[in-house]
């Protein structure tokens, strides 16, 4: 019998949950290699991360209890999957869709110079998260709520580890999609007008995807863009809110915003981590890993490592832009980075444009969001 590796940190202490970021810094500098029973083996430190996500004969994504297309999915099952996914994300549909996108954002953005002050992440980027899905897929309005309460739950059951409510969730989910699914096929949707209807008629190994595929497909969409694109509008509007002198350079040259965003979302990441596990036994960094053992890659640390990063903690557009893992590296990048990135900079432009200074509110601080989430939970912010 295999004896019980001892915990080296406890990922789910106040005293880390207080701010994910200083915690991990300090944890990849004593222990980059860190074991605990919730996340498994914890990776703090870029070459090991990268080292991870490039071996794939080494490390499998094929974690997750139920279906998962295709993140979930090693080599030859995850090609096929990928190659149906990527095109819903060509710079075609990113040129159609930004105008819709700048809509939703203008929509959110026309009153803000009328208000003192706001909590930005229940009255702004939420929102603006969940419509920017829905218009992307379709999506009926009246699905707005019901999909952030869901995302909601699934946080609370990930950050818990309740496999029961994670399975629960997850059918839940796929009941959401049928229902969405049988609209589609009773209207007669074509693929040519509706995104999620031209899923419906994709194909994969000669057989179309079914059901399920489709809502696994939509679901790590759905969890990946609501979640991750709030928390990244927030990070990237606290931090112009705290530098006032990058605010008005990004006024002043709007070009620069999408370098920024990549460099401010290293600096603060808007996902915790990713997970894998380990095929066959395996060292790193001195650590002993055995077959079927779980890893965590933890991408907050990973992106502010000194041995890759020159004084992480320093905001510079003049960093190597290959070296950033916001959207991960290797077959399982995020095949969703050209729909982030276009939202992202939408928000920005939207917000700088419709407002002459933004300003954090001293007296009432931002709170910190706690794993699974990253980013802000509370951000009040004023605006002229």
């Amino acid at each position: 019998m295999t004896p019980k590796t001892q915990n080296d940190w406890n990922p789910t202490s106040q005293e880390v949950q207080r701010d994910q970021r200083l915690a991990y810094d300090k944890i990849r500098r004593d222990c980059p290699i860190a074991h605990s029973d919730f996340m498994g083996w914890s990776l703090f430190g870029h070459e090991d991360v990268t080292r991870v996500l490039l071996d794939h004969e080494t490390f499998s994504n094929a974690v997750s209890q139920h279906l998962s297309v295709p993140n979930g999915m090693d080599q030859p099952e995850h090609t096929p999957y990928r190659r149906i996914i990527e095109p819903y994300f060509s710079e075609t549909r990113m040129v159609a869709f930004e105008p819709v996108c700048r809509r939703i954002a203008t929509s959110l953005m026309k009153d803000l110079p009328l208000r003192p002050e706001l909590e930005f992440m229940a009255e702004v980027t939420l929102p603006f998260a969940v419509q920017a899905q829905c218009a992307f897929l379709g999506w009926p309005e009246a699905l707005q709520k019901p999909l952030i309460r869901w995302t909601q739950k699934n946080h609370e059951a990930t950050r818990t580890q309740d496999r029961k409510a994670m399975s629960e969730i997850a059918l839940e989910f796929e009941g959401i999609i049928d229902d969405l699914l049988e609209v589609r096929e009773q209207s007669g949707a074509t693929p040519e007008t509706d995104l999620t209807a031209a899923l419906m008629h994709e194909k994969v190994w000669g057989r179309p995807l079914s059901n399920e595929e489709v809502a696994s497909i939509l679901r790590n969409w759905t969890v990946g863009e609501i979640g991750t694109i709030s928390a990244s509008v927030g990070i990237l509007t606290h931090h112009l809110a705290e530098h006032a002198d990058l605010q008005q350079q990004m006024r002043a040259r709007p070009g620069l915003l999408p370098s920024a965003i990549d460099e401010i979302l290293r600096l603060h990441g808007p996902l915790v981590s990713n997970r894998r596990v380990a095929k066959c036994p395996v060292e790193i960094g001195g650590r002993k890993i055995n077959a079927g053992e779980r890893i965590t890659l933890m991408w907050i640390s990973a992106n502010r490592d000194e041995r890759v990063f020159d004084k992480p903690d320093q905001f510079r557009l003049d960093r190597a832009p290959d070296k950033n893992l916001l959207y991960g590296a290797g077959i399982h990048a995020c095949p969703g980075a050209p729909l982030a990135r276009l939202e992202m900079r939408v928000f920005l432009e939207e917000l700088l444009s419709h407002t002459s200074e933004i300003a954090t509110v001293p007296e009432k601080p931002a709170a910190f969001a706690g794993y699974p989430a990253s980013g802000f939970a509370i951000l009040p912010l004023k605006f002229k």
